[in-house]
């Protein structure tokens, strides 16, 4: 059975607290793992999560602020040592390709697995999948830093209804899938288009066209919200979004999930966030984030 869900590492922002570690999110998207913003101590979470080094297929870090990719140099050397079977793919912010480069030969190790960088330096796709698109849009941070998204390919849903009326079932149903055309009767005619699913990732950044352009129509929406609304300025200051401004974001893009994550220590009552995020107008999901937890995807409506 294929899985789409969020399994959620941490959500500190800059420094990890008694219960949150720094952040890390794994995306399991049916048979991959897409491996986002590893901070330090994301090795241990995995353990933790019951997640292992063979579970990841690719790794995406938005920026090289420490919170956000110090934990490469574990991940990757534990993805070593474990001799995962597969290559794994890493992308990140061109600019910070010495930083990639020196977490991951930290320490001394022997390479096992194939580990094929791509880094960033634009807005579009990076890669093309039977099960996904992935895309990156720049953000607004004091580091250059991009946000991911995955677009699964829209297909199409049988109607039984017109099926029957045309009088086509059992192993016909596949062959018309596969044909386009059966009998004169078109895939067109019997079914409807099933939209695919979206997912987006966004970190560190003040509000910006890329922030809008990842949420676009999500599915699921997993966005910082390191403030709250009181310390607005401060949020466009240091490059952050509070809970208030990624809940406006999620509400205009028509979001169905959104997951708020990434907060200042300085804050001790997660229910804020989510009492600020409805004051805000936003009536989907919505989850703010705890270290461990799992997050399902919408189903399909």
């Amino acid at each position: 059975m294929s899985v789409r869900e969020l399994v959620v590492l941490g959500t500190a922002s800059q420094v990890p607290t008694r219960h949150r570690n720094h952040n890390g999110y794994l995306l399991r998207w049916d048979g991959e793992g897409i491996l986002f913003d590893p901070g330090e101590g994301t090795q241990r979470q995995m353990l933790r999560a019951g997640v292992a080094a063979h579970d990841l297929n690719r790794i995406c870090v938005t920026h090289f602020h420490g919170d956000h990719s110090l934990g490469l140099a574990g991940v990757i050397q534990r993805v070593n040592l474990d001799q995962v079977p597969h290559e794994i793919t890493a992308h990140y912010p061109r600019s910070g390709r010495r930083f990639f480069e020196r977490l991951r030969y930290a320490t001394a190790y022997r390479e096992t697995v194939t580990l094929t960088e791509v880094p960033v330096d634009t807005d579009g796709t990076l890669a093309r999948t039977p099960g996904y698109t992935l895309e990156a849009r720049k953000l607004s941070h004091p580091v250059e830093a991009y946000g991911y998204r995955l677009v699964e390919p829209d297909g199409r849903r049988m109607l039984p209804e017109r099926l029957a009326a045309h009088g086509i079932k059992g192993p016909d149903v596949g062959r018309l899938q596969r044909e386009g055309t059966l009998d004169g009767v078109s895939l067109a005619e019997v079914s409807e288009v099933r939209r695919g699913q979206r997912f987006a990732f966004v970190m560190d950044t003040r509000l910006c066209d890329g922030v809008y352009a990842l949420a676009d129509g999500c599915d699921m929406l997993v966005i910082e919200s390191t403030f709250l609304d009181e310390d607005r300025e401060l949020a466009v200051e240091v490059g952050h979004l509070t809970a208030g401004q990624a809940a406006r974001v999620a509400r205009e893009a028509g979001v169905r999930h959104l997951v708020l994550t990434h907060f200042s220590q300085r804050y001790t009552d997660p229910e804020e966030f989510e009492r600020q995020a409805r004051a805000a107008g936003y009536e989907g999901e919505l989850t703010v984030a705890r270290d461990l937890q799992r997050v399902g995807l919408p189903k399909r409506r």
